[in-house]
C-alpha cells in the first residue's frame, strides 16, 4: 500500500477531504516552511506571521472539501496564507513587509549595493530598511501585494497572478504603480556615492 507520504498534494487533500487523519498534516510539513517565509514577509513581525499561518491552516483544513483544482495545491495554500495576512493587516494595521537581516529588501536596495561595490554596516542596512518599509506603507495594500510577491519574495508575474487572483497583467500594473509612487521616496538609495566618500571630498587631500 502506498505510504501517505509519497502521495501528491492533490491526492493528499483528497484523502483529508474524504476523512484521513495524516494527510493535512503530511501536506503543511511538506509546505509550511515556503508558507511560513511568505507570512513572515507580509507582517514584519514573527508573532503576527505565526497567528495568521495558523488561521491560513485552519481555513486550509476546513476548506479542503471545495478545493476545485483549477490550480495546484501549493497555489490555493498560498492564496490562503495571503489572504489571512490580508485580513490581519486590515483589521490591526499591521506595518508592511519588510526583509530580515541579511536578506535583499527590494530590487532599488539590492541595485544601490551592486551600484556602490561596497557591504553596507549594520546601521546602513537598518536605515534602508526603516526607508523601504516606510514608503510601502504608503502604497495601497493591492501594490504592496504585488510588489512583495514579485519584488521581494521572487516570484513570477505568473504565479503572482495566480495567487492574488488576477491577470498577469494586472499583476504587472500594479507593479509599475507602485514602483512608480516608490521612486521620489527611494531615489536615494540608487546613489553609489557613501557617506565616506562625501566626507572625504569635504575634508580635502590629507596634507603630506
Amino acid at each position: 500500500m502506498e505510504s501517505v507520504h509519497e502521495l501528491s498534494d492533490r491526492e493528499l487533500l483528497t484523502r483529508h477531504a474524504d476523512g484521513d487523519d495524516q494527510a493535512f498534516a503530511v501536506l503543511v510539513r511538506r509546505h509550511r516552511e515556503r508558507l511560513w517565509a511568505v507570512a513572515v514577509r507580509i507582517m514584519a513581525d514573527p508573532e503576527e506571521a505565526s497567528d495568521a499561518l495558523q488561521d491560513a491552516f485552519l481555513s486550509a483544513f476546513r476548506a479542503a472539501g471545495r478545493f476545485r483544482g483549477e490550480a495546484q495545491v501549493s497555489t490555493w495554500m498560498h492564496r490562503i496564507v495571503v489572504n489571512a495576512c490580508h485580513d490581519r493587516l486590515r483589521r490591526r494595521k499591521v506595518r508592511p513587509a519588510t526583509p530580515t537581516e541579511g536578506e535583499t529588501l527590494d530590487v532599488l536596495a539590492n541595485d544601490q549595493d551592486l551600484r556602490g561595490g561596497t557591504t553596507h554596516d549594520h546601521a546602513s542596512r537598518t536605515e534602508t530598511r526603516l526607508v523601504v518599509r516606510d514608503a510601502l506603507e504608503h502604497l495601497p495594500l493591492d501594490q504592496r501585494m504585488a510588489l512583495t510577491l514579485v519584488d521581494m519574495l521572487g516570484y513570477r508575474v505568473e504565479e503572482a497572478a495566480e495567487i492574488l487572483e488576477v491577470a498577469s497583467g494586472t499583476v504587472k500594473s500594479r507593479c509599475a504603480r507602485g514602483r512608480s509612487k516608490l521612486l521620489p521616496s527611494l531615489a536615494h538609495l540608487r546613489n553609489p556615492r557613501s557617506s565616506r566618500d562625501v566626507t572625504s571630498e569635504r575634508g580635502g587631500a590629507n596634507p603630506s
